[in-house]
């Protein structure tokens, strides 16, 4: 069957209307730029530690390289004991305060002992 035309009011679409855009600037291809300027930092100086740290630091103080050790030792308070280590003064001369170590001098002064020698033990010369 052939369509009928509708005599009813035909929806007429209006004609689009271009938006005014801004026009952007075209971008220069130009291979000449000016160089940027580099700016220089300053390097800080390296800050080397007075504080002594490791095995050798008792003798690093002693020696004057380092100011004190990490428990707080100056060289006033480091010596040197008979085997060559560097010991704190305090230590060393409480040690040899010791009342055991005094009487085991003397006992070996009384043997007649000389050289190493077990302390202690059950036989006579122990």
């Amino acid at each position: 069957m052939p369509r009928k035309a509708s005599k009813s009011k035909s929806r007429a679409r209006k004609p689009a209307t271009k938006k005014a855009t801004k026009k952007t600037k075209a971008k220069s291809r130009s291979r000449s730029k000016k160089p940027k300027k580099k700016v220089v930092k300053k390097k800080a100086k390296k800050r080397v530690s007075k504080v002594a740290k490791g095995r050798l630091a008792k003798a690093q103080v002693f020696k004057g390289r380092k100011v004190k050790t990490v428990g707080g030792l100056h060289k006033k308070d480091i010596t040197r004991n008979k085997h060559g280590r560097y010991v704190s003064k305090k230590a060393s001369s409480r040690g040899k305060k010791n009342a055991w170590m005094a009487a085991v001098k003397r006992a070996r002064r009384s043997l007649k002992v000389k050289g190493f020698c077990a302390v202690g033990g059950k036989s006579r010369a122990g």
